[in-house]
């Protein structure tokens, strides 16, 4: 079911009974230190949490697991076993009858910093904050299959997105960056309170009929697909009309602007002025991008 597409590298997948095909990278190039196997040993750990951890109580495939990227670029580290960073997440799923995988996620947290000592077991407790590195792990976990099951039914992932908001609320009187709203308007706690403001449901609801009601149809037929993912711009519009430049919109057209460019060059020219419009208004800051699709 899972196919490579895009310009995203996907590990290929063994055998899984679990959730998660997360590929970890760990970029180190910033940080001077002789020891560079702590490095290596944190894209192993980190991989292993994720993709051999429970998630939830389905049942999975080997061909319904989902594939995932998490790159982490370490910027500094202070002192020893104490690092800063940045974590780019990536997630896809296929598109049904085709050698297509679209992007889900494409999010970057610019602040993370944790404690790393090697061999050291990474534990976690959903109902309590243990570490900066499993709670954050755990949370892009919950996300990314939230997002994944929100495209297969309309607001599946909401169980999902509700641990990782357990996540957040229990991070809370940390005093590591990223989960609290003042922090910063694009961090964790932003995304999952967008995911639940209920001014935003649209975006939520758009990415079920953007997905399972138009990119999954569109070899069978293309003309009700592309009807179908310009009513679910229209909905992501009227989203970001009340809550403008939200960071669900602007995540959701990080990972989808260029895919929306190729799909609709191929439209007639109405069709074209019409994801033109939509989308300008929507990705301001591409605009003069999308306007290859009226030219």
């Amino acid at each position: 079911m899972k196919i490579l597409g895009l310009a995203l590298i996907f590990i290929a997948s063994i055998s899984f009974s679990q959730e998660l095909n997360c590929r970890v990278i760990v970029n180190a190039l910033q940080v001077q230190t002789t020891e560079r196997a702590v490095f290596t040993e944190m894209e192993t750990e980190f991989a292993q949490f994720l993709n051999t951890t429970k998630w939830t109580n389905d049942a999975f495939e080997e061909e319904e697991v989902i594939n995932c990227n998490l790159v982490i670029t370490i910027s500094e580290m202070p002192s020893i076993g104490v690092f800063k960073a940045s974590v780019q997440v990536l997630s896809s799923r296929p598109v049904y009858g085709s050698g297509y995988e679209t992007v889900l996620i494409n999010f970057a947290d610019r602040d993370w910093d944790f404690e790393y000592v090697q061999s050291q077991p990474l534990r976690f407790n959903e109902n309590t904050f243990t570490s900066n590195i499993t709670s954050m792990l755990a949370y892009y976990a919950y996300m990314i299959i939230g997002f994944d099951y929100d495209t297969f039914s309309e607001m599946g992932g909401t169980p999902h997105f509700q641990n990782a908001f357990k996540i957040v609320n229990n991070a809370q009187q940390t005093s590591y960056t990223g989960w609290q709203q003042f922090n910063s308007v694009r961090n964790r706690y932003w995304l999952i309170e967008n995911v639940q403001n209920p001014q935003l449901e649209p975006i939520r609801k758009a990415l079920y009929n953007y997905h399972r009601n138009g990119l999954d149809i569109i070899t069978k037929d293309r003309q009700q697909a592309e009807k179908v993912i310009l009513q679910a711009l229209s909905d992501i519009q009227r989203a970001n009309r009340a809550r403008p430049r939200s960071i669900l919109t602007i995540s959701f057209m990080d990972a989808k602007s260029g895919e929306l460019q190729q799909l609709f060059s191929e439209s007639n020219l109405a069709t074209r002025r019409q994801a033109y419009n939509l989308l300008s208004n929507i990705d301001p800051s591409r605009t003069d991008e999308y306007k290859a699709l009226i030219e």
